[in-house]
């Protein structure tokens, strides 16, 4: 049995840590925001959180980690704006454009630390819980990319549909990731990055619906 007091030491406890969380989210998102990823280290992120480096790294191990903590909650805000803007639209190709619309004006405040959050998440550890979450986050966004195209295809029940939207969403996903990583990669100079990239959903999406035998 449970007592009294041993309830109220552990909800102190779980407070602490998440007082702790708190500091070291709001310190590394602070630190990244000013300075980029390469230039904070995580003596910084401890210092601004004031807490020991050594309770900073219970909480995330590697700098990526925290990265990787702080830019998952611009994701899931991204998603969730997205969502919106696509609801606003009857077009297709728009409305999936609309989704995507939040993680690129979010990338562009700070191109750096987004191709190193595109990369935790492709390359990091897959023991990160961070980039577990990350990866829920982007599975959430195909899902999304892919129930909109059903409900435009009005072929809701169907499993060969439903399996052409999930690579479709898939897709879509892979040429957003390039369109981001494109600033460390040079690829394709002198191209309109956003215009390449609505115009490559356009093409994934005419395929789909190709693939549904609607034109």
């Amino acid at each position: 049995m449970v007592t009294t007091a041993t309830s109220s030491h552990v909800g102190r406890r779980q407070r602490k840590m998440h007082d702790k969380q708190s500091r070291i989210f709001e310190a590394a998102a602070t630190l990244f925001a000013e300075q980029g990823f390469d230039r904070v280290t995580t003596q910084q992120i401890s210092d601004r959180a004031d807490i020991a480096a050594g309770t900073l790294f219970r909480y995330a191990a590697t700098k990526g980690e925290l990265l990787l903590m702080v830019y998952n909650e611009e994701l899931r805000t991204a998603l969730e704006d997205g969502a919106g803007a696509a609801r606003a639209q009857t077009d297709t190709v728009a409305a999936v454009s609309g989704m995507l619309g939040p993680l690129l004006r979010a990338a562009a405040q700070r191109a750096e630390n987004t191709i190193v959050y595109q990369r935790e998440l492709l390359f990091g550890s897959p023991t990160d819980k961070y980039r577990s979450e990350g990866l829920a986050l982007v599975a959430r966004l195909e899902a999304m990319i892919a129930e909109r195209l059903i409900a435009d295809a009005g072929e809701s029940g169907s499993a060969r549909v439903e399996e052409q939207a999930r690579l479709a969403g898939r897709s879509i996903f892979a040429v957003l990731h390039l369109a981001l990583a494109r600033p460390a990669t040079g690829a394709h100079p002198g191209h309109d990055a956003i215009g390449d990239l609505r115009a490559q959903i356009a093409q994934i999406v005419a395929g789909f619906f190709t693939s549904t035998g609607r034109q």
